[in-house]
């Protein structure tokens, strides 16, 4: 039953398909200007982890979407170039199985969750609600909660966020979303606990829009490091 309501609010939320948006040699104003060198790499001027701010105001932090609302991809920044690249994993590009993304899923700049604190050693994971934006695109964010999980060991939790423009852009804690869109934080967990196959990543529970501001003010701190 979980999965077929998964399955509805995907359905939802993909308005349109992101192959119809992606990579020209343009962007809109405030954007990156991405190069498609090929297949499996997204060349960017500016180095996407350390040369975009944390914060694009004292209520909203920056999200680089890696991977849009409901594609199966699994793309991530390159932390030596800045570049968005595909994964490649056994000699092949990395597609997750499982249902698509339940939304746009990226990283907060100049932010560390650092191995020696239990971290994967990569940046800040958010996934923002709503519908498919182009990979690479710059989002402002609102945080309001957050997805507590460890993948093989490893701390590597989700903070949970929402945009102007979209179905979701009034909330601002997961109880109101709750509220106002019944089942999203089950979804969002059920995903996250399952994408990778069985028994791969645990999902310890959701936290509040404290608790993850509180993991964004360290992982700020441990890049600044």
């Amino acid at each position: 039953m979980t999965l077929r309501i998964l399955s509805l609010f995907l359905l939802s939320t993909v308005l349109w398909s992101c192959d119809d948006v992606l990579y020209t040699e343009t962007s809109d104003e405030g954007q990156p200007y991405y190069i498609k060198v090929d297949d499996y790499t997204l060349d960017s001027p500016v180095h996407l982890v350390r040369d975009i701010p944390t914060l694009a105001d004292d209520n909203h932090v920056n999200v680089v979407v890696e991977i849009p609302t409901g594609t199966l991809e699994k793309w991530e920044v390159n932390k030596d170039s800045g570049d968005l690249n595909w994964e490649i994993k056994n000699g092949v590009p990395r597609v997750v199985e499982y249902v698509g993304y339940p939304g746009n899923y990226g990283f907060i700049p100049r932010t560390l969750l650092p191995n020696d604190a239990g971290g994967d050693g990569d940046p800040l994971d958010v996934i923002v609600l709503g519908p498919p934006v182009a990979r690479g695109t710059v989002l402002k964010v609102s945080i309001i909660g957050m997805i507590r999980m460890q993948d093989r060991g490893e701390n590597d939790d989700k903070l949970i966020g929402v945009t102007s423009g979209t179905p979701f852009d009034k909330v601002q804690t997961l109880e109101e979303l709750d509220q106002k869109f019944a089942g999203v934080t089950d979804i969002l967990s059920t995903w996250f606990a399952h994408y990778k196959g069985e028994d791969k990543v645990d999902v310890m529970g959701v936290e509040s829009r404290e608790v993850a501001l509180e993991v964004l003010a360290r992982a700020k701190q441990a890049y600044a490091k």
